[in-house]
């Protein structure tokens, strides 16, 4: 079944939990993602960013759309942060139920007036469209932590969602995009989240929440947090698993026989964060 953001995230909201958001950046994630999500009757979103449709190109796309079609769980097609109204419309033009726009590294008053054209594009065509107030920061390797945050102030958050008339707001709340080192422990701003969902009316989204505590992120989600973004630790654990298949059997070459086993390892990633998210079963509230 094939949903807009909209209409997922609002039942989502109302009943506390939070719809994972996969990046599918290959077939065999794509499979691992939607098979989970049948064996659990969870809801899902799959994500699919710029860079990642540059390599997968635009025919992918028909592959995913006809697993969202036969699905029997709600599925929404999502573009992760497009930064450009041509981004946007290819995504819409491929058939994508939904956009992010982040213009966050752009002044207030630009990242605004983008995001509002691109509501006027999208909602058109019943496209939900997602932003993003503040920035997610990037891990810095070097100092063992997180650079660049800036984080979603709460009044303008409020003005932003009034002035724009996005459908989520993805709020920076000191995550990080990407794997954190193995020392190094991550720690959300819960105190700002409980304000952000106070002033802003509509599902938050949490970016880069990669390697952050479980019991955090099962909070984020009790605070307004509808969408949570999943990519490297889903990406990850897949090729640490052909990396090993590969080094004890050199001489393979079959995809289906290397590929199994490592779809096989990102599905139990997918299962957990479903926990996590308390997603797992939630299919029936859209029925």
């Amino acid at each position: 079944m094939l949903y807009n953001m909209k209409e997922l995230l609002t039942i989502a909201k109302e009943n506390k939990f939070a719809v994972p958001a996969f990046n599918i950046g290959s077939l065999e994630i794509l499979r691992a993602v939607m098979e989970v999500a049948e064996e659990t009757n969870s809801p899902v979103i799959l994500e699919i960013h710029p860079l990642e449709i540059e390599y997968l190109t635009d025919p992918f796309v028909l592959t995913v759309k006809e697993y969202a079609h036969k699905s029997k769980v709600p599925v929404v097609i999502h573009m992760d942060h497009g930064s450009n109204i041509y981004d946007v419309m290819r995504s819409i033009k491929n058939g994508y139920t939904s956009v992010m726009i982040d213009a966050s590294n752009l002044p207030y008053e630009e990242n605004v007036a983008l995001t509002k054209q691109v509501v006027e594009l999208a909602h058109k065509v019943n496209v939900s469209v997602e932003a993003e107030i503040g920035t997610i920061g990037a891990m810095n390797y070097e100092t063992e932590g997180v650079d660049n945050v800036l984080y979603t102030d709460p009044e303008q958050a409020k003005d932003f969602v009034k002035r724009t008339g996005i459908d989520c707001l993805a709020v920076a709340i000191g995550t990080a995009h990407g794997l954190y080192p193995k020392n190094f422990t991550p720690k959300l701003n819960l105190e700002l989240l409980k304000i952000l969902n106070k002033e802003v009316n509509i599902p938050l989204v949490l970016h880069g929440g990669s390697g952050n505590p479980d019991e955090e992120v099962t909070a984020s989600v009790s605070l307004g947090v509808s969408k949570v973004n999943i990519s490297s630790d889903v990406k990850s654990v897949f090729f640490k698993k052909c990396h090993e298949l590969l080094n004890e059997n050199p001489n393979q070459y079959e995809p289906c026989d290397l590929f199994p086993k490592c779809i096989d390892e990102a599905k139990k990633v997918i299962y957990h964060k479903l926990n996590v998210l308390n997603t797992i079963g939630k299919a029936n509230l859209y029925k």
